[in-house]
C-alpha cells in the first residue's frame, strides 16, 4: 500500500440538481454542502427520496444528463472543480481518486466476466500495470478485505459466490487503486445481520489502513452511530442538520433528526410504542414552501409554511449546524 498522504478534503458546495421530464422539474438537491475529510467517516442520513443517492452519483460523475441537470454548485478535490472536467478527465478520477461501493453487488458485478478480470481492469486502466502484476496485486487486496482462497475467487464468476463475498469483492475493486475517498451507498442493506457487522468492521479497518475519507450513505441510524465520525441529515434535498456523531445523537437540534432518533428500536423501549413520522418525504417536483418538513413537523408554526429557515451554527465551537426557526425552543415544546 502507498504511504499515508497529507490531509485533504473533498468539498461539495451549494450543489443544486434538478431532473427535467417534459414540462416538469424535480428539485432533487437544493443547496447541498458537505466537507469530507481523510480518515473520517461522514454519514449522510435520511429517508428514501431525500437525495442521498443523487448526491453520491453526482460526486462520482455518474449523474445522467439529461434528464439530470446541475444548476449550480462545486465539487472540489485537489483544488479543481470536478463538475468542470470533461468526461475523459472524470474517468481518470473515478476509481482512482474517488471510488464507490453499491448496496447490491450482484447488480454491479458483470455476470459474464470472471472476478479476476473485473478487478485487474481497474489496475491496468488507472495504474498502468501489466496483467500479471495486476493479478498479484488483486491477491494482496483480497487478503486485505478478508477473502480467503484468492486464486479460486479470481477464477470464479459472481454467481458462484455468496452475497457477503460479492460485497467484499466490490470493496476490493473500489480500493484497488488506493482512492483518497470512498462512497459507501447502503453497503450492508442486502446482507444479514452477521455479515453487516463484518462489512462495517472491514470498512472501518480500511479507513485507517488506507487513510481514506468515507461518505457512508444510510437510513439506518443504529449503523450510523456505530461507524461515523460526523453525520449530516438530509431531507427533501437539503441538509437540515450536521454535527459530530456525539453531538448529533446526544443533543439533536432539528425536529426531523429527533424523530428519526426516537424511531430507533432498542432495549430501553421494550414494550413501548415506537415514535413514527407521519406522512412521507415530498416528491421532488412538489416540495412545500418554507421549511419542507413543516407538513410533518409537530412543532410547525405559520412561519415554517412560508419562510425557509437559514442554516445556523449552534453550540460551542460552532461545529453543529441546523436549519430550523425554533432552535433552543423546540425541545421544551416537544416534551409538552
Amino acid at each position: 500500500m502507498q504511504e499515508k498522504r497529507s490531509d485533504s478534503t473533498l468539498e461539495i458546495k451549494n450543489l443544486n440538481i434538478s431532473f427535467i421530464q417534459g414540462e416538469k422539474e424535480a428539485n432533487a438537491l437544493r443547496g447541498i454542502s458537505l466537507s469530507l475529510k481523510r480518515n473520517e467517516v461522514h454519514s449522510l442520513v435520511g429517508e428514501s427520496g431525500s437525495g442521498k443517492t443523487v448526491t453520491s452519483t453526482c460526486i462520482m460523475g455518474l449523474l445522467p444528463t439529461p434528464p439530470g441537470r446541475i444548476n449550480s454548485g462545486q465539487i472540489i478535490l485537489n483544488d479543481q472543480d470536478l463538475l468542470l472536467l470533461e468526461e475523459k478527465d472524470q474517468r481518470q478520477i473515478r476509481g482512482k481518486e474517488i471510488a464507490m461501493v453499491f448496496q447490491e453487488p450482484a447488480r454491479y458485478l458483470n455476470p459474464t466476466l470472471k472476478v479476476g478480470d473485473q478487478i485487474t481492469e481497474m489496475l491496468i486502466l488507472h495504474l498502468g500495470m501489466g496483467k500479471g502484476e495486476a493479478l498479484d496485486r488483486a491477491l494482496e487486496i483480497f487478503d486485505l478485505v478478508g477473502l480467503d482462497g484468492g486464486k479460486r475467487i479470481l477464477d470464479s464468476y459472481p454467481h458462484e459466490l455468496s452475497g457477503g463475498m460479492k460485497q467484499r469483492i466490490m470493496i476490493a475493486i473500489a480500493i484497488s487503486c488506493n482512492p483518497a475517498f470512498l462512497i459507501a451507498d447502503e453497503p450492508t442493506t442486502a446482507l444479514d445481520v452477521t455479515l453487516q457487522l463484518q462489512i462495517l468492521k472491514l470498512i472501518l479497518s480500511l479507513k485507517n489502513t488506507l487513510d481514506m475519507g468515507i461518505l457512508f450513505i444510510s437510513h439506518d441510524l443504529r449503523v450510523v452511530h456505530d461507524i461515523s465520525d460526523w453525520v449530516s441529515v438530509i431531507y427533501a434535498g437539503r441538509i437540515v442538520e450536521s454535527a459530530s456523531r456525539e453531538k448529533l445523537f446526544s443533543d439533536p437540534k432539528h425536529p426531523y433528526t429527533r424523530l428519526l432518533l426516537e424511531s430507533i428500536p432498542d432495549a430501553d423501549k421494550r414494550g413501548k410504542r415506537l415514535q413514527t413520522i407521519p406522512g412521507k418525504v415530498p416528491d421532488a417536483e412538489d416540495i412545500p414552501g418554507g421549511c419542507a418538513f413543516h407538513t410533518r413537523c409537530p412543532l410547525a408554526e405559520d412561519i415554517c409554511k412560508t419562510v425557509q429557515p437559514e442554516t445556523k451554527e449552534v453550540g460551542e465551537g460552532h461545529s453543529h449546524t441546523t436549519a430550523c426557526h425554533f432552535i433552543g425552543k423546540q425541545w421544551k415544546q416537544w416534551k409538552n
